[in-house]
């Protein structure tokens, strides 16, 4: 059924984000041995017709340091070629021991000094100064003092890892949250929830991100891609649930000038909302990984599993990669998130759509554009596991404070949920 295998394997975390099960649709038909990775057994690439292997690792969250030691072991088999970073902890782990890791498989992947730029959200806004990349006005949170405009507070970091917080540092450095004008956080209680000082940035008045997408080898661009994203989990935006294929070369220009700047090898996602009254691209993040919305770039043409592989074989990458344009895809979770969160969630500056129209538009979309991240004909099972994850996840956090006597949400609660923490979600709570 597949090609031959010439014993060389890819290990890809497994996560309950689609990224995981694109690079074995990608890489498994072209020969390439797969060995998924995970803390959960249930993870939906397990369940994949793609994949060849599974293997208990432990919980990134729980213990980093244990966990790149896992990876690492694996990494030492003969078969193993190369690691797919499909999450921050993942490439967090794989940049602080790439020398470690350079002697046992290839590594298209930063440096730690330069991932730091990029997990350091400091650090990447002082990059796109340099690089002519315009940015929302950000400070440090005890820096900020007008609390009468429309704000947002996230971590400085994007993972909770010793090198940023301090070898002590025991927590979770939380999510965006949307503050209410007029409304100003307490700094002390801000810092020990985050386990270090947040950020505060403007406000950008549009739901709608844009990504430029790319494959960097030394500093010189292999490949790249664009989406607009049109639906995000929550109606504020968050993770991708549809999303439209796009060229833009305003988009590309600042992209491109901020990965130059950082002189950039490896993934990155970067992330852009456009600002309505200057029609400028103005960044938010690197996601320096691979990205939960890959199954559609690989859908629309651009095969960056395959581009990965072949850059860390030394193999040339050619003719020059194109994509389609113009096209559109979804996450059929994140669209009924989408219309929960319309029903359920209350953002302060961010209005709330009318539920038939946002229930007509996305029955529309799902119609008219009938792509799916998991759900495909020929590999159903990833789909079907995700919905019995998600029905699980969602019953623990309604029937655990309740049959615990307590009131709260499950969120209130200190209950975790893995998929929105993987993939990047925004805090529904409007205080700190």
């Amino acid at each position: 059924m597949y090609g031959e295998r010439d014993d060389a394997s890819v290990l890809v975390p497994g996560i309950d984000a689609p990224s995981t099960v694109a690079c074995l649709r990608s890489l498994r038909p072209r020969g390439v041995g797969t060995i998924v990775g995970s803390e959960r057994a249930t993870t939906p690439a397990a369940a994949s017709r793609y994949c060849d292997e599974f293997v208990q690792l432990p919980d990134p969250a729980a213990d980093l340091s244990a966990y790149g030691e896992a990876l690492f072991s694996i990494a030492e088999r003969s078969d193993v070629r190369t690691i797919i970073p499909v999450r921050e902890e993942d490439i967090y782990v794989l940049a602080a021991n790439r020398a470690a890791f350079a002697d046992v498989v290839a590594t298209p992947w930063p440096t730690f000094d330069t991932l730091r730029q990029v997990q350091d959200r400091v650090d990447l806004f002082a990059a796109a100064e340099a690089a002519g990349v315009a940015t929302p006005e950000t400070t440090l949170l005890s820096e900020w003092t007008d609390w009468e405009r429309e704000t947002i507070v996230k971590p400085r970091y994007t993972v909770a890892a010793p090198e940023y917080l301090g070898p002590e540092a025991d927590c979770e450095i939380g999510s965006t949250v949307y503050r209410t004008p007029g409304s100003p956080p307490e700094v002390a209680a801000s810092i020990e929830r985050h386990g270090h000082e947040p950020l505060v940035q403007e406000l950008v008045p549009d739901s709608r991100e844009y990504g430029f997408f790319a494959l960097y080898d030394h500093g010189e661009p292999v490949a790249t891609f664009q989406h607009c994203q049109h639906r995000g989990w929550e109606y504020c935006g968050g993770p991708s649930a549809y999303r439209e294929s796009v060229s833009i070369p305003e988009l590309e220009d600042a992209g491109r000038s901020l990965l130059d700047e950082l002189e950039w090898h490896g993934l990155a996602m970067v992330e852009f909302l456009r600002d309505p009254e200057t029609d400028e691209f103005k960044l938010m993040e690197i996601n320096p990984r691979f990205w939960s919305s890959l199954p559609f770039s690989v859908r629309v043409g651009a095969d960056f599993p395959y581009y990965y592989w072949r850059m860390a074989m030394d193999e040339p990458i050619e003719p020059g990669p194109t994509y389609a344009v113009g096209v559109g895809g979804h996450l059929l979770r994140g669209e009924v998130s989408y219309l929960h969160s319309i029903l359920a969630e209350e953002y302060p500056t961010v209005e709330r759509p009318a539920f038939g129209p946002a229930l007509r538009e996305v029955a529309t979309s799902i119609v008219r554009e009938p792509r799916f991240d998991y759900a495909v004909a020929d590999d159903p099972r990833p789909f079907l596991r995700d919905g019995l994850n998600v029905a699980r996840d969602w019953w623990d956090g309604y029937a655990r404070p309740r049959l615990t006597g307590d009131s709260r949400s499950a969120e209130a609660a200190g209950g975790d949920d893995p998929i929105r923490d993987e993939q990047d979600a925004v805090e529904t709570d409007a205080s700190l």
